[in-house]
């Protein structure tokens, strides 16, 4: 049973990848150089084959006032930052020293861990996976997974390394990986292959979003969650924080993490809802071009006089 789950998960990548695998018209990749422009015409596209995001600027506001006891006058000018076309711009700033380098993401299954990986991969042109559902995948469905799960322990986590050995194996992607992928020796080290970044969000937050998108925690997730008997949104918080307690400790084996609370922090918002997907993303980047500028000063350092 284990080396047929093993098996099928092989081939559900390669069709899933092969599927997912765009082509782009000559006419995109290969992009006439811009003409000559006035300084007050927009900037051309820093990324001519990838479309815009549909994510809304933010705002900000700065206010000032006249010195020396002038009357109080005060203004408010208000400057639209495209935060898309800054997450963009450091994207392929660190794009030659990342030379096509693997990320996966870890942490607590969220929208917002997912919607993070999305935006890295469309602004680095990476392909983005999700691991747990390339398992379901491989298992024929959730509740084969779920029934493999119960029936086969072994068999299913063998499906899990199975996947992440097949991801781990090629360049230019952004995984967001499941917890199958920290609860092993063997795929810890498959993670690795390429840099990974703890994603950590809150659990009231991850609860608040499953209850109100009416998503249920995955097969991969579940284990002694399921013994609770609680009802309602307190089953779903006490579920949460068991699979967060067993997991911690592998989510902190990864190389670099982005809390969204310091996030929140060092952008100066009282609410956490108020931290967008770019402004996580952001961060991410920011780890990744320290993880990459530590890597080179190391190997520098190593070279022999």
């Amino acid at each position: 049973m284990a080396t047929l789950a093993s098996t099928r998960a092989f081939h559900v990548f390669h069709r899933h990848f092969q599927v997912v695998t765009p082509r782009f018209p000559r006419s995109l990749l290969e992009a006439p150089k811009p003409k000559r422009h006035p300084l007050h015409q927009p900037l051309p596209s820093l990324c001519p084959c990838v479309p815009p995001l549909t994510s809304s600027p933010k705002s900000l506001s700065i206010t000032f006032s006249l010195p020396d006891g002038a009357s109080s006058i005060s203004a408010t000018k208000v400057v639209d930052v495209d935060l898309s076309l800054a997450v963009k711009k450091k994207a392929m700033e660190i794009s030659p020293v990342l030379k096509g380098t693997s990320i996966f993401l870890v942490g607590m299954n969220s929208t917002i861990k997912t919607n993070v990986g999305k935006l890295l991969a469309d602004a680095l042109r990476y392909y983005h996976f999700d691991s747990d559902s390339l398992v379901e995948e491989a298992c024929g469905g959730e509740s084969a997974a779920k029934s493999l799960k119960e029936q086969d322990e072994k068999g299913f986590r063998d499906s899990e390394t199975e996947v992440l050995k097949q991801l781990s194996s090629m360049g230019r992607l952004v995984v967001c990986a499941g917890d199958g992928s920290v609860q092993s020796s063997t795929n810890l080290a498959l993670l690795r292959h390429g840099i990974s970044i703890w994603i950590d969000v809150p659990i009231e937050m991850v609860a608040k979003n499953m209850i109100e998108e009416g998503v249920q925690i995955p097969v991969t997730e579940l284990s002694t969650a399921e013994s609770y008997s609680e009802t309602g949104d307190n089953q779903v918080f006490a579920q949460l924080a068991v699979v967060y307690e067993e997991m911690k400790g592998g989510y902190a084996t990864a190389d670099a993490s982005v809390s969204l609370q310091k996030v929140a922090s060092q952008l100066g918002y009282d609410d956490l809802d108020a931290v967008t997907t770019e402004d996580m993303a952001m961060e991410v980047l920011k780890e990744i071009q320290r993880l990459t500028r530590l890597k080179k000063m190391m190997e520098e350092a190593a070279r022999p006089f």
